[in-house]
């Protein structure tokens, strides 16, 4: 099977440059013969900086740029010239990208807005030439300062998609129909399980003038917060979501205990997922007429959240699933 091109997850090495050494020259003339220091400083070395970028929503253009140098900064020169600095680097990452340390996994900061620049490696100052360093009692210092190393280590890139509507669900329970309808996504769709490999993203258009973003991830199986299947390996994916939506098919013997059991995968990998909104959406109701909806309404505990019975084939309840998740939006 070709290699995807979703990739959410990297590890570099990168590594800033070290400042330039300060000079210590001293000032030299045909009538000037101890003119003084005028050694200059060094320049600072260039910096690893991180900017978010729009245009990006995968890190594969990372993937194999494991080692990341940047440039040294120049020493200092004669006549207080002062050292070029050394270029910095700029890595575009996606909106979304979390920052750790590669050696302890310690978050160190996220990048969720357009534009957004952190430095991730500073680069070492530059040192100061002797011009600095002159005294009444010590006119002509001999020496000057060496530029400061710069910073490096390794990091853990990893991206959780910016999305309002995460979609849960278990495998072939139709989400990534859903998504193709509700909007111009393109995932692959078939009747068997797992045919959703990757997250998949789409806008939804809400009531003409209105739209939110939905995002589709693999199917969750029971013991997922276990590592069994693929959805957990994309569960971070849905932590920025303002709403979950649950879907479980019209076809499921117990359609309550299966949201339990998804409820459940998501409490045990990270509890604070519960606290966000949540619809539940039971699918593929155009394989049963509105008695055995009705009676499986009549079923259903209480406790459930907002819950309304679609298709995607048909598109029943579709527009009463847009209202109900706009509500929940902006709840």
């Amino acid at each position: 099977m070709a290699e995807s091109n979703f990739i959410d997850y990297v590890r570099i090495h990168c590594a800033s440059g070290h400042g330039g050494a300060g000079s210590a020259h001293l000032h030299r003339a045909k009538y000037i013969p101890k003119g003084g220091p005028d050694g200059g400083d060094g320049g600072r070395g260039g910096h690893i900086i991180l900017r978010t970028n729009p245009q990006f929503w995968t890190l594969i253009h990372l993937k194999y740029r494991k080692n990341v140098k940047a440039e040294d900064g120049g020493p200092g020169g004669s006549a207080l010239r002062k050292g070029k600095n050394g270029e910095d680097i700029v890595l575009e990452v996606p909106p979304g990208t979390v920052v750790k340390d590669g050696e302890t996994g310690e978050q160190l900061f996220e990048l969720t807005e357009d534009g957004q620049e952190r430095i991730l490696c500073r680069g070492g100052r530059g040192g100061l030439g002797n011009d600095n360093f002159k005294t009444p009692t010590n006119q002509t210092p001999r020496y000057a300062q060496p530029g400061e190393e710069g910073e490096e280590g390794w990091f853990v890139l990893e991206l959780k998609l910016l999305a309002d509507v995460g979609l849960v669900g278990f495998p072939n329970a139709g989400k990534s129909t859903l998504l193709s309808v509700l909007t111009s996504a393109k995932p692959k769709i078939a009747d068997y399980a797992f045919t959703t490999l990757e997250p998949n993203l789409g806008i939804v258009r809400y009531r003409s003038d209105r739209s939110f973003v939905m995002a589709d991830i693999p199917g969750i199986i029971e013991g997922a917060h276990d590592g069994k299947g693929i959805g957990i390996r994309f569960l971070r994916h849905i932590e920025r979501n303002s709403v979950l939506l649950f879907m479980v098919s019209i076809e499921e013997d117990d359609i309550a205990g299966a949201y339990k059991v998804l409820l459940d995968e998501l409490r045990q990998y990270n509890p604070e997922l519960l606290t966000k909104q949540r619809v539940l959406a039971i699918t593929k109701c155009d394989c049963a007429d509105s008695s055995i909806e009705e009676e499986i309404e009549r079923g259903l505990p209480k406790k459930l959240p907002p819950h309304i019975f679609i298709s995607s084939v048909s598109g029943e309840g579709l527009d009463k699933l847009k209202d109900e998740l706009w509500k929940a939006l902006q709840a």
